[in-house]
């Protein structure tokens, strides 16, 4: 073999080294792909998904899909070999990790954020629901509750889910804005003081802070504090604990009205959706629609609910034989079913509106 020949398979075997080397480089983005879906109206590892209490509940029929993404977790890693496989794949989507993960969390933060989120929108999802059925369903006003306390976090063992914070900081707490203002007006390791009601009893807190994971030199305590609603039927959720955001806001109500309401809304259907939901009803765009929409499609589902405002990404998904239809509200989401149960299959379409 000649020399010039020698150089040439030997800068071969390096650059085919190199380019192996460099696909397994990890890149700052994350996988965005089709998670599992759970049927709330179905039952969960404890029961029913949705359980009422305090009105009449009623049979329901077909399956009512809240659907989820599978997201590379704040702790690992994409690499630039997997992150081209995402690019080519219609379901997966590639997103720059800063924007899914500010702050750079560990798992356990970003899980903790997640949960955050999630516990207040099953509250405003039965809120919504509720509303739609002609409870009235008024915010307490001036009450602010303790919803959780993360684990870990630098209040646990002192504030307690279900304490009605009364003052923070010596300054009367009317919104939960006025809690997080009064923690983040101490410096990170000193105490806040609060005076809670707890099971009728009025109590002075010492509740210790901790650096805030997301602000650094911030105060945090590490709760999830919300405005209290006067609610005139007990609605519980129970979903796996894997599950987290608000996207599910949307299916939530849904299942809510449809236990709550005579006859059948979905009359057998597979039905899918996503959309945060507002206490007045109003659904609110989500992430990763295009994934939820390719879980949904493979799992069978017949007809998918998907926020007006993604129609942009949804105009580009794969639904394959399934309907997606864009609605604003939950009673536009509630026409819809009425409306497909009825036989009527003139409905709206992003297509058209976009």
């Amino acid at each position: 073999m000649s020399r010039r020949t020698a150089t040439l398979v030997v800068s071969a075997v390096l650059l085919s080294g190199l380019v192996a080397v460099a696909a397994l480089l990890p890149v700052p983005y994350v996988l965005f792909s089709p998670g599992p879906l759970t049927d709330v109206l179905g039952e969960g590892d404890d029961g029913p998904i949705i359980t009422v209490d305090g009105a009449r509940t009623y049979p329901t029929t077909g399956s009512l899909d809240l659907t989820t993404v599978g997201v590379t977790p704040a702790g690992g890693n994409v690499d630039l070999l997997s992150a081209m496989r995402g690019w080519l794949d219609p379901d997966k989507a590639v997103v720059p990790r800063d924007i899914v993960y500010p702050g750079d969390p560990t798992s356990e933060e970003a899980r903790q954020r997640n949960q955050i989120v999630f516990t207040s929108s099953q509250d405003l999802a039965s809120v919504a629901a509720l509303r739609h059925l002609g409870y009235d369903v008024p915010v307490q006003a001036d009450q602010v509750i303790v919803r959780e306390v993360l684990d870990g976090a630098a209040a646990e063992g002192v504030l307690e889910p279900g304490d009605q914070v009364l003052t923070a900081n010596g300054e009367p707490v009317q919104t939960p804005t006025d809690v997080v203002e009064a923690v983040t007006a101490v410096a990170p390791g000193e105490t806040v003081p609060m005076q809670v009601v707890r099971d009728g009893k009025t109590l002075d807190l010492e509740v210790p802070t901790a650096e805030s994971e997301v602000e650094a030199g911030q105060a945090a305590i590490g709760v999830v504090v919300g405005q209290a609603w006067d609610l005139p039927v007990d609605v519980s959720i129970n979903v796996p604990g894997s599950i987290g955001g608000s996207s599910a806001g949307l299916v939530f109500s849904l299942g809510i009205v449809d236990t709550l309401t005579p006859g059948e809304l979905l009359d057998g259907a597979a039905v899918a959706g996503t959309g945060e939901i507002g206490p007045d009803g109003a659904v609110g765009a989500i992430s990763g629609i295009q994934q939820k929409i390719a879980a949904a499609r493979e799992a069978g589902v017949s007809l998918f609910l998907a926020p007006s405002a993604n129609c942009g990404s949804v105009v580009g998904s794969q639904p394959g034989n399934m309907t997606v239809v864009p609605v604003d509200t939950l009673d536009e989401a509630v026409d819809v079913l009425t409306a497909v149960a009825d036989g009527e299959y003139s409905l709206p379409s992003c297509e058209a509106t976009a």
